[in-house]
């Protein structure tokens, strides 16, 4: 029952945000009664539970992981890590995929998380109500199916719903003219699991982001020949041995060959789209009051990109792009406990909704294009301290933002060993690097 006593939140998926709000919930028993984590699959971890196959589970559901057999981060862990919880100091500094996902379990198991989340769960639906008693007069009802208990469905009412489905698992394929005269194998990295599949073979690879440019180089390791297809400013760093890059595919003509935007064509074994995802909430197209769009990569409208100002009390959290992830999603549920327990007051719906345009408005005008939005890049740290700021939570240390920058400069000059570097944080302002000794040329 929502609007007695304690605030009730349902939290939608127990990957990294997921598990992160629920943490926080619980360690505020004052305010919050313990949170109820909906999760469609059966392990916690979200985007970080690798499987093999491809297309759907052995439930007939999509395979939501992008996850591919060997993939390492590309952020240190000395800042990947929730501030509150490090990551295991014998690790590298880059960590394999199966390292997050311990790290995840362990996070779970030590805040004692999982007995709060109901697995093989779907949400079907999330709609406001009305609710005199209930946070700000209003309250969610939110159906789930389990199917465990013969697809049952239940409804519960809660004061307020913090969405954490992730955004990596429904593929973006771009509208390229005559996509459908593609006569080699098409496919999206969400697809990608391993490079064997694909050696020796010629692939135009559309997406220079970190999972192109990371495919790219395991598929270097086996002979591929690899056209790296983008629109940005060309890479100066060094290439690995047989790619190269091409500017953005225009279309496809009649007979199957790519064209490029400087007219070039090219006729691959394979055409790999590297090209990201779409923002997706079926359950919320229950409640078309909302009016919540999705376009252009772009969610609209969300005050400080993480709750709507005309139902405060829905959250989604983690959009944002070009982040560091873990650290995102702290100081957004830290603000979103401070909005929830009155510790944070907000503006008035009307004022939100201004600073929500101007806030769009001002990025257009840097020529900013509607789909990049939400990626905050270096503007993530002044991102972060604001919510710290109004929420009145400790901010970062100063050595995380310093950290990752140099990490991400290191990765611009160094694509091909910067995961090899190793990282150390001396105090709150203060790291160090170690970078490999290249090996010795040996005379002829």
């Amino acid at each position: 029952m929502a609007g007695v006593g304690k605030l009730r939140v349902a939290v939608i998926g127990a990957g990294a945000a997921g598990l992160c709000a629920a943490r926080h919930l619980l360690a505020r028993r004052d305010i919050f009664a313990p949170p109820v984590v909906y999760e469609l699959t059966e392990r916690v971890g979200g985007t970080w539970v690798y499987e093999d196959r491809v297309g759907t589970d052995e439930n007939g559901l999509p395979v939501h992981s992008s996850m591919y057999r060997d993939l390492r981060t590309n952020i240190p862990k000395e800042v990947m890590a929730f501030p509150d919880f490090p990551f295991d100091k014998h690790l590298s500094s880059f960590v394999h995929h199966t390292e997050v996902r311990r790290y995840l379990e362990k996070y779970c198991e030590h805040f004692r998380l999982r007995e709060h989340i109901k697995f093989r769960t779907m949400v079907d639906a999330v709609k406001p109500v009305g609710a005199p008693t209930g946070w700000r007069g209003l309250a969610w009802d939110v159906t789930v199916t389990n199917s465990l208990r013969q697809k049952e469905s239940v409804t519960e009412r809660f004061d307020a719903v913090m969405v954490c489905n992730g955004h990596f698992y429904d593929p973006y394929i771009p509208p390229i003219p005559g996509l459908e005269n593609f006569k080699g194998t098409l496919m999206h990295s969400h697809d990608y699991r391993c490079a064997e599949p694909l050696a020796g073979k010629s692939v135009v690879l559309l997406g220079a982001g970190l999972s192109g440019l990371d495919i790219a180089v395991e598929l270097s390791k086996v002979d591929a020949q690899v056209t790296l297809s983008h629109g940005n400013r060309p890479l100066t760093c060094r290439l690995p041995p047989g790619v190269r890059q091409a500017p953005s595919v225009e279309k496809v003509l009649p007979d199957g060959a790519l064209q490029f935007r400087d007219g070039e064509l090219a006729r691959p074994e394979v055409f790999l789209l590297c090209t990201g995802y779409n923002f997706t909430y079926p359950f919320l197209a229950a409640a078309p009051e909302l009016g919540l769009r999705v376009q252009d990569h772009l969610v609209t409208p969300l005050y400080k990109f993480l709750l709507h100002p005309a139902y405060p009390s829905l959250f989604i959290v983690g959009i944002c792009r070009a982040i560091c992830p873990f650290p995102h999603f702290h100081c957004q549920t830290q603000y979103v406990l401070s909005v929830l327990d009155g510790s944070c007051p907000l503006p008035s719906r009307e004022e939100m909704e201004r600073e929500t345009t101007a806030e769009i408005e001002s990025r257009r005008r840097r020529g900013i294009p509607t789909r990049h939005i939400l990626k905050l890049d270096s503007e993530q740290w002044d991102y972060n301290d604001q919510l710290a700021q109004l929420a009145g939570f400790p901010p970062l240390p100063p050595y995380w933002k310093r950290l990752y920058e140099a990490n991400k400069a290191f990765r611009a000059r160094d694509l091909l060993n910067y995961k090899t570097y190793s990282y150390a944080v001396l105090n709150e302002r203060e790291w160090t690097v170690q970078r490999p000794q290249p090996e010795p040329q040996q005379q002829a």
